[in-house]
């Protein structure tokens, strides 16, 4: 149950400090906000001793370089 808590707290601290000025995150529920938020299509990388956060292509969060 602690555990719970505290990722409510988290959810609840971030959506107030991080997300106060974003059109439909602001009071956003918890499952919008794991879907929007956290499952990102994405790969973690390791090269060259630095690690690297590969979004693909299909998501909305993606900006090509240049």
């Amino acid at each position: 149950m602690l555990a719970a808590n505290l990722a409510a707290d988290l959810d609840a601290w971030l959506r107030l400090l991080a997300l106060h000025d974003i059109d439909g995150l602001a009071g956003a529920e918890p499952d919008t906000m794991r879907f929007r938020l956290y499952h990102l299509p994405a790969r973690l990388a390791n090269h060259a001793r630095r690690r690297w956060l590969r979004i693909e292509s299909t998501s909305p969060l993606h900006h090509p370089p240049g």
